[in-house]
């Protein structure tokens, strides 16, 4: 072999590429099987519920778990319908919701704009103690809020429980609309003002579309905690023509042994029926919102 002879190297194959490839997909593989298993762990009691909720007596105390009521009854609902006061549950729960709901996104937006806007005197001690509110236990403020109440005369009122549900729904309503309302450019207003649009046009035909998903997706948040709200609703209404949906669940158990458990998994669905309902009707526009905010804001 002479020395000018060149030998051409061998083509050497990819394996380390593949190696971090398979590595790549075994690791999203186990991440998404881990996401299963815990969606699993999630789902399974709302399952366990409804499905309880139609099957018959001697199924649900069979030692023997059955996983698919056969044949599915309706008698459990009946049961949960006919029991004394739910009507008059049904009736305080939404007046309650609806009304705490949209007074605290009315004031939570205009506090939202104020702070995300304006420059004012303890402004900041405003957000501190709005945050410092939000890092209480909700059961802190049992006794104080109900010494307040009675002084006004509000216990055992729906007046006093919607009070009560502001109370822990605008701290949070405020500081998650701040955050939407930071987020939009300020050159947006401004260029609507120079195309002759006043203060208030540009407030409602710029900054209010734009945060609308934030003001859908917080309502959300309002709804689900106020409707699902267990203690205050106990402690300030005494009175069972004036309780919500939640402290009538509470009567299922009784004080006897025998409880009920498919009147108890009828009514518990029927309970969860409005969020779920609610939760489907703005979830496209929750989508929507973001997206048009985002097609506009570039």
């Amino acid at each position: 072999m002479t020395s000018g002879t060149q030998i051409a190297p061998t083509p050497v194959a990819p394996i380390v590429p593949r190696k971090i490839g398979r590595r790549r997909r075994v690791h999203k593989l186990g991440w998404n099987l881990l996401g299963l298993l815990v969606l699993a762990v999630m789902v399974f009691p709302v399952y366990w519920m409804v499905a309880t909720a139609f099957k018959p007596g001697q199924q649900i105390l069979s030692y023997t778990p059955q996983w698919i009521p056969r044949p599915p009854t309706l008698s459990n609902f009946r049961d949960a319908i006919n029991q004394p006061f739910f009507w008059d549950a049904v009736k305080n729960s939404l007046i309650i919701v609806v009304i705490a709901v949209a007074a605290s996104m009315v004031l939570a937006f205009v506090a939202a704009v104020a702070l995300a806007k304006y420059r004012f005197t303890g402004r900041k001690l405003f957000i501190v103690l709005m945050i410092g509110v939000l890092m209480l236990p909700p059961t802190g403020l049992i006794i104080p809020l109900y010494v307040v109440l009675a002084k006004y005369h509000l216990t055992n009122a729906l007046t006093g429980v919607v009070i009560t549900y502001m109370t822990f729904v605008l701290p949070f309503a405020v500081w998650t609309l701040r955050g939407f309302i930071v987020g939009i450019p300020k050159e947006l207003e401004e260029a609507a003002m120079v195309d002759g649009s006043s203060r208030l046009g540009a407030f409602v035909r710029i900054l209010l579309p734009l945060v609308a998903p934030g003001l859908v997706a917080t309502s959300v948040f309002a709804f689900v905690t106020s409707w699902n709200e267990y203690i205050f609703a106990a402690v300030l209404l005494s009175d069972q023509k004036n309780q919500t949906l939640t402290v009538w669940l509470s009567y299922f158990y009784g004080t006897s042994r025998n409880v009920d458990w498919g009147g108890l998994m009828a009514a518990s669905t029927l309970t969860a029926i409005p969020v779920v309902v609610f939760f489907l009707i703005v979830q496209r526009r929750i989508a929507f919102g973001l997206t048009a905010g985002a097609v506009k804001g570039g």
